[in-house]
């Protein structure tokens, strides 16, 4: 057993790699716990499937007593009286149990499938209610496999491994019984080899779970690389970062080669040890079955069924260190599927939330504070300031001023720390967050699209648009003309994030979808950054119909804009430090007119930074409430 333990623990060296940046393990019954009710709309044809598997070694275990039947009352004899029914019970059984076997496949498939579209589905919906700030901390493509890989893996285990776990124990149930029926001196000898299977699978499966763990980390992290790498190509070849980007991903790709490999060496290190247990075992039980046939003390038939029944012994036994194995493995995925599911929203709707229908526009910010989690200090410190229906506010300020912070909370992608906010006199927490953010239009300051046609982009302001409300919706932003020179019109695919537009195309698009949504509150942050001087004329044309009838908030350092608001206020530090007029702001000689006047010096190409704690424009990032 010594040089055994020594021999394992070489193969556990040949495998070792670093792990030490994993994050706790979540032991195998948290995943059943957590994980487990998710099949309770399943559990009638799981039913199924668990007596299909517990039919499955009773056939395996009448078939191989046929051959020792067949060995004793037909081959020795040499009497072929007993061949036909023996073989016709043989046929009947390997028919029954092909039927059993197609049937116990299929529903555990289905099973599976329908389990993986559960909870694929529940952690996608999950992860649309995560807080702006996970998603720019997370990797995305790291996201993106434990929603597809980890959740394949979790859901197949679920679905299949206690059924797999049931078959395999009830053959060694069923073969054990049998063997001992057979010859119980010969059976506790067979079974000297247990403890050596039960040594070997225990270790191997543990140093499986922390390669498993590490080759599900290391696997997200290329799926990052790829996707960020690719995502940013005009940034990576303008800067030369080709050779960069490529070593990097060499380096991710060698961990994985590394870690499939070490993965490789333990499962072709614990075949060996396995058969050679086997054998030994084997040949131990020939050697004493053979002189019991020689005494007398067994037939041949029994000694070849018990060898039979030994051997397949051997196999269920296999699938249990195996599915031990694959059950650590999957704890593996489980952790990184629940760390995403133990991620909380950032607000949370009442369970009876106040109807708002179509608002008319009324906003009040209240004593209004907020602080961003993880941080020490207010991004807004007591902000108070009213919009009338269709009046035009603008927040002006510079870097960290807290514009971009006071947008996200009107459309509640977080509550206030302190103080309160108010549309049409109801406080934001109260009422459904559905129904706010379809009262709410944003022009955000980088226009986002999907991989769409033209028609369902503008539609994806109002889904069920008519085609004539479209084009309408085009015309009054004055994309219209382009489209119609584009390639199908509108139904011309403007490719991922609308890349296949110009700047100024895609923010004729973002104003019709905004036109489309008819929302009574537009907010715009920036919509003119990045746009030539005739572009941003043109389309400051398009946002005053746009802002027609409207409450709304802009978000600019464009003067032209901002001069077409009926009241600024102005922010210093998250505190509001002017409000008035652009002429009355002008005479106080404050903040605004320093600033205004640093502009024009400039000639007017300084633009204030619209950029909140280093995060551009989080409205940006938000094209589900567009």
């Amino acid at each position: 057993m010594t040089s055994m333990r020594a021999a394992i623990q070489k193969f556990m060296r040949m495998a070792e790699i670093d792990t030490t940046s994993l994050a706790p393990t979540v032991s195998l019954r948290e995943v059943i716990r957590r994980f487990w009710p998710a099949l309770r709309p399943y559990r009638g044809r799981l039913a199924v499937v668990l007596v299909l598997a517990m039919l499955g070694p009773l056939l395996d275990t009448l078939s191989i007593s046929l051959y020792g039947r067949l060995v004793d009352e037909v081959l020795v004899p040499r009497q072929l009286a007993m061949l036909g029914p023996i073989a016709g019970a043989y046929i009947g059984l390997t028919v029954v149990g092909g039927l059993l076997g197609f049937g116990r496949s299929y529903l555990s498939a289905w099973i599976t499938e329908h389990l993986l579209f559960d909870l694929r589905n529940r952690l996608f919906a999950h992860l649309q209610t995560l807080p702006l700030e996970f998603f720019e901390r997370s990797r995305l493509g790291d996201t993106v496999t434990r929603v597809t890989d980890d959740i394949d893996e979790l859901g197949e285990f679920l679905a299949t491994g206690l059924a797999d776990g049931l078959s395999h124990l009830l053959k060694i149930v069923f073969f054990v019984g049998a063997l001992f029926y057979i010859d119980a001196r010969l059976a506790v000898i067979s079974l000297i080899v247990a403890p050596p299977f039960w040594f070997i699978g225990r270790r191997f499966a543990t140093r499986v779970k922390a390669l498993a763990r590490e080759q599900r980390a290391r696997d997200g992290a290329v799926t990052a690389i790829v996707e960020e790498s690719l995502g940013n190509a005009p940034l990576v070849q303008a800067y030369n970062g080709q050779a960069a980007a490529t070593t990097h991903f060499e380096r991710e790709t060698r961990t994985v080669m590394a870690t499939q490999l070490a993965l490789e060496r333990l499962r072709a290190g614990y075949a060996p040890f396995v058969s050679l247990i086997e054998v030994g075992g084997m040949l131990i039980v020939i050697g004493v079955g053979a002189v019991d046939l020689a005494e007398g003390r067994i037939t041949l038939g029994g000694l070849l069924a018990f060898l039979a029944y030994l051997s397949q012994l051997y196999s269920p036994v296999r699938g249990l260190n195996r599915l031990w194995g694959e059950a650590v493995a999957t704890s593996a995925a489980a952790e990184r599927v629940i760390e995403l599911m133990d991620h909380q929203p950032a607000v949370v709707e009442l369970a009876d939330p106040v109807p708002l229908d179509r608002g008319v526009g009324d906003i009040i910010f209240d004593g209004v504070s907020y602080r961003y989690p993880g941080t020490t200090q207010d991004a807004l410190t007591d902000v108070s300031f009213r919009l009338a229906p269709g009046e035009t506010l603008a927040l002006v300020g510079q870097s960290g001023a807290g514009k971009s912070t006071a947008t996200r909370l009107l459309l509640r992608l977080d509550d206030p720390s302190d103080g309160r906010i108010l549309i049409d006199g109801h406080d934001l927490r109260a009422v459904s967050i559905t129904e706010l953010r379809q009262n709410v239009t944003v022009l955000p300051q980088e226009a986002l699209f999907f991989d769409v046609t033209v028609r369902e982009a503008i539609a994806y302001g109002r889904l069920g648009a008519s085609d004539r409300e479209i084009v309408e919706a085009a015309q009054a932003a004055g994309a219209h003309q382009f489209i119609e020179r584009l390639v199908d019109g509108y139904d011309t695919r403007i490719g991922q994030r609308g890349r296949g537009l110009s700047g100024g195309q895609r923010q004729r698009l973002a104003i019709a979808r905004a036109l489309l949504r008819d929302a009574p509150v537009l907010v715009m942050d920036e919509p003119t950054t990045g746009l030539d001087n005739e572009n941003a004329t043109q389309i400051l044309e398009s946002i005053r119909r746009l802002m027609e009838g409207r409450t709304t908030i802009i978000v600019s350092h464009d003067l032209h804009l901002v001069r077409e608001a009926t009241r600024i206020v102005v922010l210093e530090d998250g505190r509001v430090v002017e409000e008035g007029s652009h002429d009355a702001l002008m005479m106080s000689n404050g903040l605004y007119a320093r600033l205004t006047r640093a502009r024009r010096r400039d000639g007017q190409t300084t633009r204030w930074s619209d950029r909140e704690s280093g995060v551009q424009s989080v409205l940006s990032r938000l094209p589900a409430v567009l």
